[in-house]
């Protein structure tokens, strides 16, 4: 998630405009908004001092507006919680276990995140139940969206997925 929609969305969130965010955060007359409209946009990237000054105005850690570090636990639940806040993701307990969800009211059926998550489903599905390899599964995880033939939206089969099945019948030949 990059770092200009996270200021928008913390900004929004507290009801302050562009060119209030600019001025509590210094700039002064009409860079203030134009400012601010640059890190929204990401035509320009706050220093990390400006970031830090942004989480005390918004009441929020500084890792919760940047673009979060996976590879530490902190920043992959930074990541969960900017996915509950742009696509509906919740976390809920399924007999004392924490499972995640799509919130329904918020992500509905058929959505785009909706049926991206039931394409990964049907195949961690397929690996469960031996009907595909681990290798096939990663192959689907990373060539994902190219080899994802669940989306509705998914007519005619790409000249990269129809390169692939030829390839994969003359391995086998």
């Amino acid at each position: 998630m990059a770092i200009g929609q996270r200021i928008k969305y913390f900004r929004n969130r507290i009801g302050m405009t562009q060119k209030q965010l600019g001025e509590k955060l210094g700039f002064k007359g009409k860079t203030s908004d134009v400012r601010m409209a640059q890190y929204e946009s990401e035509a320009r990237v706050p220093k990390i001092d400006l970031v830090k000054e942004m989480a005390q105005i918004f009441d929020v850690d500084a890792r919760a507006i940047t673009v979060p570090n996976i590879d530490t636990y902190v920043g992959l639940m930074h990541t969960l919680f900017a996915l509950e806040d742009m696509y509906g993701l919740k976390i809920t307990n399924v007999e004392g276990e924490p499972y995640l969800c799509l919130d329904r009211s918020i992500s509905a059926p058929g959505s785009s995140a909706d049926e991206m998550l039931h394409a990964w489903m049907q195949q961690a599905d397929k690996l469960k139940n031996g009907e595909i390899s681990k290798k096939e599964y990663d192959e689907w995880r990373y060539k994902y969206p190219a080899l994802d033939t669940y989306q509705k939206h998914v007519k005619v089969p790409s000249q990269e997925l129809s390169d692939y099945f030829v390839q994969e019948l003359s391995k086998k030949k």
